[in-house]
């Protein structure tokens, strides 16, 4: 790995082990995410921007042993979104480049305790350009969707979250439903 991206990785893992509280974690590794942006990025390789035309591609960086931390390359072509979803994890992530959108939903009747049943409704919208770093914690679920409008640049974002990324809740909102469903990702050398 790249001295850059090793003490990253090494910096975040020191603040989780610090901190239990999600909100102190994100809000001190926030400044690292944005450090990293500011590097030179040689610790990003070809296989970190490599892209997929029928969906939005989740390229792994790291994955930590301990399943404490996994940071990802996503690479959204024009078009490409998420579904409706949640992590069950913090996160932190960073624009590389691009211009990326997330748009947030809010449980209707606070905490989701089930599968079914679930009322949402629309919230708001941010917009990440180079170099922004924004952050999520869960309970409640940060529920959303990101993706990249049609007619933009591709998009190239950083994803840290606080476990392994394998899995995440999609929600279905006209059904009112949810279903735990496995990421897959592209293997980093």
């Amino acid at each position: 790995m790249d001295h850059v991206l090793d003490r990253f990785i090494a910096d975040a893992h020191a603040i989780v082990s610090r901190y239990e509280d999600s909100a102190e974690r994100v809000t001190n590794i926030a400044p690292l995410m944005r450090r990293l942006l500011d590097s030179d990025r040689s610790f990003l390789q070809p296989e970190h921007f490599r892209s997929n035309p029928e969906h939005y591609q989740r390229n792994a960086i790291h994955i930590s042993s301990d399943g404490h931390l996994s940071l990802f390359a996503l690479v959204w072509l024009p078009g490409q979104w998420t579904p409706v979803h949640d992590h069950g994890s913090w996160g932190v992530v960073g624009i590389v480049q691009g211009l990326l959108e997330e748009r947030s939903y809010m449980a209707i009747d606070g905490e989701i305790t089930g599968d079914t049943g679930i009322r949402l409704r629309r919230g708001g919208v941010i917009l990440l350009n180079p170099g922004s770093v924004t952050s999520f914690v869960p309970n409640p679920d940060h529920i959303h969707m990101t993706g990249v409008a049609e007619g933009l640049e591709t998009c190239v974002s950083l994803h840290l979250y606080g476990r392994n990324m394998n899995s995440f809740h999609t929600y279905d909102v006209a059904a009112g439903t949810r279903y735990l469903i496995d990421v897959p990702h592209q293997e980093s050398r």
